[in-house]
Protein backbone atom coordinates (compact mmCIF):
# COMPACT_ATOMS: atom_id res chain seq x y z
CA UNK A 1 0.00 0.00 0.00
CA UNK A 2 2.72 2.24 0.94
CA UNK A 3 4.62 1.92 -2.14
CA UNK A 4 1.76 1.98 -4.04
CA UNK A 5 0.95 5.69 -2.68
CA UNK A 6 4.96 6.61 -3.12
CA UNK A 7 4.51 5.49 -6.72
CA UNK A 8 1.30 7.70 -7.42
CA UNK A 9 3.00 10.70 -5.61
CA UNK A 10 6.00 10.47 -7.77
CA UNK A 11 4.25 10.09 -10.75
CA UNK A 12 1.85 13.53 -10.08
CA UNK A 13 5.28 15.55 -9.44
CA UNK A 14 6.44 14.19 -12.82
CA UNK A 15 2.98 14.81 -14.09
CA UNK A 16 2.51 18.10 -12.95
CA UNK A 17 6.79 18.95 -12.94
CA UNK A 18 8.44 19.60 -9.90
CA UNK A 19 10.51 22.17 -11.41
CA UNK A 20 7.78 23.45 -13.11
CA UNK A 21 10.81 23.74 -16.38
CA UNK A 22 9.07 20.97 -18.50
CA UNK A 23 6.10 22.61 -18.83
CA UNK A 24 7.01 26.31 -19.78
CA UNK A 25 6.63 27.68 -22.48
CA UNK A 26 8.88 27.71 -25.77
CA UNK A 27 9.71 30.59 -28.11
CA UNK A 28 11.88 29.22 -31.21
CA UNK A 29 12.60 32.04 -33.92
CA UNK A 30 14.60 29.96 -36.83
CA UNK A 31 15.93 32.92 -39.51
CA UNK A 32 16.90 31.50 -42.97
CA UNK A 33 19.34 34.01 -44.62
CA UNK A 34 18.85 32.37 -47.62
CA UNK A 35 15.05 32.84 -48.02
CA UNK A 36 15.03 36.22 -45.93
CA UNK A 37 12.14 34.80 -43.97
CA UNK A 38 11.83 34.02 -40.11
CA UNK A 39 9.50 31.51 -38.68
CA UNK A 40 8.50 31.71 -35.04
CA UNK A 41 6.88 28.71 -33.43
CA UNK A 42 5.05 29.59 -30.00
CA UNK A 43 3.28 27.01 -28.57
CA UNK A 44 0.88 26.10 -30.97
CA UNK A 45 1.29 28.66 -33.29
CA UNK A 46 3.95 29.39 -36.09
CA UNK A 47 4.00 33.24 -37.87
CA UNK A 48 6.45 33.42 -40.97
CA UNK A 49 7.38 36.70 -41.83
CA UNK A 50 9.55 38.51 -44.22
CA UNK A 51 12.84 40.06 -42.96
CA UNK A 52 15.93 41.83 -43.74
CA UNK A 53 19.72 40.58 -43.17
CA UNK A 54 23.08 41.81 -43.92
CA UNK A 55 23.59 43.46 -47.31
CA UNK A 56 27.15 42.78 -48.98
CA UNK A 57 29.96 44.13 -47.15
CA UNK A 58 28.12 43.33 -43.55
CA UNK A 59 27.22 39.87 -42.10
CA UNK A 60 24.68 38.78 -39.95
CA UNK A 61 26.38 35.82 -37.72
CA UNK A 62 25.37 32.35 -37.65
CA UNK A 63 24.48 30.15 -35.03
CA UNK A 64 22.35 29.30 -31.92
CA UNK A 65 21.21 31.99 -29.39
CA UNK A 66 19.55 32.79 -26.42
CA UNK A 67 18.28 36.35 -26.15
CA UNK A 68 21.06 38.43 -24.25
CA UNK A 69 19.20 41.67 -23.41
CA UNK A 70 15.70 43.99 -24.80
CA UNK A 71 14.88 47.15 -25.28
CA UNK A 72 11.63 48.35 -26.67
CA UNK A 73 13.86 51.06 -28.24
CA UNK A 74 16.88 51.59 -29.20
CA UNK A 75 19.12 53.99 -31.23
CA UNK A 76 22.39 52.61 -32.77
CA UNK A 77 25.46 54.34 -31.79
CA UNK A 78 27.31 52.77 -34.31
CA UNK A 79 24.70 53.86 -37.36
CA UNK A 80 23.59 57.20 -36.74
CA UNK A 81 21.56 56.66 -33.91
CA UNK A 82 19.33 54.60 -36.15
CA UNK A 83 16.02 53.86 -34.72
CA UNK A 84 15.81 49.78 -33.49
CA UNK A 85 12.22 49.52 -32.01
CA UNK A 86 11.36 46.43 -29.86
CA UNK A 87 15.26 44.97 -30.49
CA UNK A 88 15.86 41.31 -29.20
CA UNK A 89 19.78 41.68 -28.95
CA UNK A 90 20.96 37.88 -29.58
CA UNK A 91 25.05 38.28 -30.46
CA UNK A 92 26.93 41.15 -28.93
CA UNK A 93 25.54 44.34 -30.58
CA UNK A 94 23.05 42.19 -33.55
CA UNK A 95 19.62 42.04 -33.01
CA UNK A 96 16.21 41.20 -34.40
CA UNK A 97 14.32 44.68 -34.35
CA UNK A 98 11.61 46.61 -36.31
CA UNK A 99 12.52 48.95 -39.24
CA UNK A 100 10.74 51.52 -40.72
CA UNK A 101 12.06 50.08 -44.61
CA UNK A 102 9.45 48.09 -45.03
CA UNK A 103 9.73 47.98 -48.78
CA UNK A 104 13.31 46.27 -47.98
CA UNK A 105 11.78 42.84 -46.13
CA UNK A 106 12.42 40.39 -48.02
CA UNK A 107 16.02 41.37 -49.38
CA UNK A 108 19.17 41.31 -47.65
CA UNK A 109 19.54 45.29 -46.41
CA UNK A 110 20.78 45.56 -42.97
CA UNK A 111 24.02 46.32 -41.45
CA UNK A 112 23.66 42.82 -40.25
CA UNK A 113 20.89 42.72 -37.70
CA UNK A 114 17.61 41.11 -38.32
CA UNK A 115 14.81 43.34 -39.68
CA UNK A 116 11.32 42.85 -39.38
CA UNK A 117 7.94 44.87 -39.68
CA UNK A 118 7.61 47.18 -36.92
CA UNK A 119 4.25 45.40 -35.61
CA UNK A 120 6.24 41.72 -36.17
CA UNK A 121 9.10 42.99 -34.22
CA UNK A 122 6.48 44.18 -31.50
CA UNK A 123 5.15 40.76 -31.61
CA UNK A 124 7.80 38.73 -30.74
CA UNK A 125 9.12 40.88 -28.63
CA UNK A 126 6.64 41.23 -26.34
CA UNK A 127 7.07 36.51 -26.93
CA UNK A 128 10.14 36.87 -25.58
CA UNK A 129 9.32 38.70 -22.95
CA UNK A 130 6.34 36.72 -21.57
CA UNK A 131 8.30 33.14 -22.11
CA UNK A 132 11.81 34.52 -20.50
CA UNK A 133 15.16 34.54 -22.42
CA UNK A 134 15.94 31.15 -21.43
CA UNK A 135 12.87 29.49 -22.81
CA UNK A 136 13.75 31.54 -26.20
CA UNK A 137 16.00 29.98 -28.64
CA UNK A 138 16.99 32.18 -31.90
CA UNK A 139 18.84 30.15 -34.91
CA UNK A 140 20.32 31.94 -37.95
CA UNK A 141 20.97 29.73 -40.82
CA UNK A 142 20.97 29.45 -44.07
Amino acid sequence: MKKTILMAAVFVAMLFGASGQGWAASLEANIDVSSQTMTVRYGLSVYRWSVSTARTGYFTPRGNYRPQRTARMWYSRKYHMSPMPYSVFFHGGYAIHGTGAVRQLGRPASHGCVRLHTANAAAFYSMVREVGFGNTRIVVSN
